[in-house]
């Protein structure tokens, strides 16, 4: 079942989108957007910086930058309006131990 967009937090959707794209054994997204008042992209709102760890198996095997890309790719339609930040951490099962 897809959230629907009008009611649904950007880091809701982040969440729904990786779940399906990677399912993770762990999944922490954490809104920095306070820490960027008065940076650009920040609105008063929040939910423009985000700091993403995700732990999957779908790493296995690709480098940091080929992961990095996956995730964007997964949030595309959010990179640029509403997130303006993305810190990732990405690591594979073994990583994580």
């Amino acid at each position: 079942m897809s959230l629907t967009r009008c009611c649904v937090s950007v880091a809701e959707k982040i969440r729904e989108k990786l779940e399906k794209a990677f399912e993770p054994l762990l999944l922490e997204i954490v809104d920095d957007s306070a820490r960027h008042k008065g940076h650009a992209g920040h609105q008063s709102g929040g939910e423009t910086h985000f700091n993403v760890t995700i732990v999957s198996a779908a790493f296995n095997g690709c480098t940091r930058v080929e992961r990095h890309r996956l995730v964007t790719a997964a949030l595309r339609e959010e990179i640029g309006n509403p997130i303006h930040a993305l810190a990732l951490k990405t690591l594979t099962p073994d990583e994580a131990r």
